[in-house]
């Protein structure tokens, strides 16, 4: 069954095609002018307009010039380096180079770590103009230096002979929403103040390099929403994760939402007490939104409330932290929200941005909203109501032995749809080490941690959490092709070991671990991924990183195949199998293709949708932490660009490389 004019229909939305320019006419609009919201609902086949390429976060590219026969030909035919490159050396930051390029007008827009937009020849890479919002980089950000793109729109309600203005939407690591003029890179001096909205307008608790924008905004009928970075494990007093909503033109404010109701007439408010409300913050969206602009929807993914690690100070579910979350894109209005964790302790916000797609029931194509999570669950969920489509049931986890948290007894599991990552019970007989010292050491670190499976709390001791806060499912996120019915997504397996620490008792920071300092609770708490000692690979068994296919029909896995390598594994006869933790997600096109990168050897990647079976690799100059995306250039070749920028969570070096790949 094709499934994807159906749900493209359905899907379509916040960016609009067309001819002319520019912001400065911005302050001049006409009444009329402002309060329309007609936007054009196409995009055209060779352009790649969003981070997900549509507004639904679907991914995938009608592109097939490269395909499953000549997939093995491509070549590197481009590199541009933006020259944003922070070792963290005379800098308190590393840079992350982790955008994915949007492609629309006949032009490259991108991002660097240090927010600067560039806008690029798409043929040859060279840049047209460069836009520098002046970020500081010498303030410290336990982040590093990180943007991961910008969006896109145009006023499409413009009469047919008069210039549309175009604009490029930046959130940037101070929490500044900038607008640009899409054909010259000059602010939009009609939207807002000179073109930038302050986020930090209103917020308590904010602590500069500890909140801000790592994520391009979601653009809907008329509004740019955007979410935010509160940094985790700091401590109770953080600001609030609202999410605000700007208009596309003038940027006055909109509407907020905040994930914690503050007065009984918010929804969700009867679970939580008076105090807990007063002070609570973060449950943040700080990864992409969907759109479904048909529906005026806006779909948001939400973290965790703080304090992350400790619960005992809001002991209640928090409904509408860790869930998918609907709104009212033009009021901001709740419309609906689905837990996919109850009282998260574990770190297990929705890192995996929100993918909109349908779903084949009963001869009828059900418009669709996919959540993929850290603990590596699928839900599908009615995109009208959030309703699973696939089965769900709640099922009793293992209890908190820390005084004064309050776990939840059950969480939600897809009964359907595998996990993703497999089996989430770690013994000592898992343990995995290249030498017999590795394993000894490792099986007595998995033998002295409480180890009961999935959603095992935090303990005084030590805890296996299985799969840790890197996933299962992270930012990398899903793709789909609805032709061949196939979800895409890649998934981390590596354990961390976690404890608690009660504030006043002395310690000892053991090798690799980070404590957290929940400032305001009863306690610290450490985290470290346990690796042995002599090579240093995961005590856990391989493979550490997946690349899964679920059949949209049935929710079941078509395939699953390891992808990547330690770099130090390159040597090592069959380390292939073992694959390696990635960050950065794949894309998906209609010559057969999935395209990622994201593993620790840093390369990119090319595999046969159908089977799993690995097509191409090509060496990154630096660490390619990012999603591919490609697209035609007015020559009609297709390229695939990926930017090779490092990660500090993985331990790449950084880098400042765009690559462009294309058939010779």
């Amino acid at each position: 069954m094709n499934l994807r004019n159906t749900a493209c229909t359905l899907a379509m939305g916040a960016i609009a095609l067309g001819v002319g320019s520019s912001c400065r006419e911005a302050s001049l609009e006409s009444p009329e002018d402002a309060i329309s919201t007609r936007e054009t609902p196409l995009v055209a086949e060779g352009e790649w307009p969003g981070y997900g390429r549509d507004p639904g976060g679907a991914r995938h590219s009608p592109l097939a010039q490269i395909d499953r026969s000549n997939a093995a030909r491509l070549q590197p035919v481009w590199t541009y380096r933006t020259g944003d490159l922070a070792q963290g050396i005379f800098q308190p930051n590393k840079s992350t180079f982790q955008a994915t390029p949007i492609y629309l007008w006949n032009t490259l827009y991108v991002s660097t770590g240090f927010n600067r937009v560039l806008a690029l020849d798409p043929e040859n890479g060279k840049p047209r103009w460069t836009f520098d919002p002046g970020l500081d980089i010498s303030v410290p950000r336990p982040t590093g230096l990180t943007s991961r793109g910008v969006s896109a729109w145009e006023d499409a309600s413009a009469p047919e002979t008069a210039p549309r203005k175009r604009r490029i939407f930046l959130g940037t690591l101070d929490a500044r929403l900038m607008a640009l003029d899409a054909m010259t890179g000059r602010r939009c001096a009609g939207f807002a103040q000179n073109g930038s909205v302050d986020l930090t307008t209103g917020l308590a608790n904010v602590t500069p390099g500890r909140y801000g924008v790592t994520s391009p905004p979601a653009i809907v009928n008329g509004v740019v929403v955007v979410g935010s970075i509160v940094l985790d494990g700091t401590g109770v007093d953080v600001p609030s994760g609202v999410v605000r909503a700007f208009d596309v033109r003038t940027g006055a404010e909109r509407w907020r939402w905040d994930p914690i109701p503050r007065t009984p007439s918010d929804p969700g408010y009867e679970a939580w007490s008076h105090e807990e409300v007063a002070r609570a913050g973060a449950g943040n969206v700080w990864s992409l939104m969907a759109v479904d602009a048909e529906r005026d929807l806006v779909f948001l993914p939400t973290s965790s409330p703080a304090p992350d690690y400790y619960g005992g100070l809001r002991k209640g579910p928090g409904p509408h932290a860790n869930s998918l979350v609907a709104l009212r894109a033009s009021t901001g209005a709740l419309v609906w929200a689905y837990q996919v964790v109850h009282h998260d302790i574990w770190d297990y916000d929705i890192a995996s941005p929100p993918l909109l797609t349908a779903i084949p029931r009963d001869g009828a194509l059900v418009p669709s909203v996919a959540v993929a999570t850290k603990p590596g669950h699928l839900f599908f969920l009615n995109r009208d109501t959030g309703i699973p489509i696939f089965p769900v049931e709640e099922r009793p986890v293992p209890a908190s032995d820390v005084p004064g948290e309050a776990a939840s007894p059950t969480q939600p599991f897809p009964s359907l749809t595998p996990n993703l990552v497999g089996d989430t019970h770690v013994t000592p007989d898992d343990a995995f080490g290249l030498t017999l010292l590795d394993r000894q050491y490792c099986r007595g670190l998995l033998a002295s941690a409480r180890s009961e499976g999935l959603f095992t709390p935090a303990s005084r001791g030590s805890s296996i959490q299985f799969p840790g806060p890197i996933g299962g499912a992270h930012w990398g996120g899903m793709a789909v092709d609805e032709a061949r019915g196939l979800l895409i997504t890649s998934v981390n397996r590596v354990a961390d070991i976690v404890r608690v620490i009660p504030r006043n008792e002395l310690y000892i920071p053991l090798p690799g671990e980070m404590i957290y300092e929940q400032v305001g609770t009863p306690y610290k708490v450490g985290r470290r991924v346990p690796r042995g000692l002599e090579i240093g690979f995961p005590c856990t068994p391989p493979p550490w990183g997946k690349l899964v296919a679920v059949d949209l029909a049935t929710g079941g896995i078509r395939w699953d195949v390891p992808i990547g390598q330690f770099a130090e594994a390159k040597l090592i006869p069959g380390s292939e199998k073992w694959g390696s933790m990635l960050l950065g997600g794949p894309i998906v096109t209609d010559g057969g293709l999935v395209i990622v990168a994201g593993t620790m050897d840093d390369r990119i990647r090319i595999f046969d949708i159908e089977t799993g079976k690995e097509l191409w690799r090509a060496d990154l100059p630096a660490g390619g932490q990012a999603t591919p995306m490609t697209y035609r250039a007015p020559s009609g070749k297709q390229f695939v660009v990926i930017a090779a920028g490092g990660s500090t969570y993985l331990s790449r070096p950084p880098g400042d490389y765009l690559v462009a790949f294309a058939l010779p």
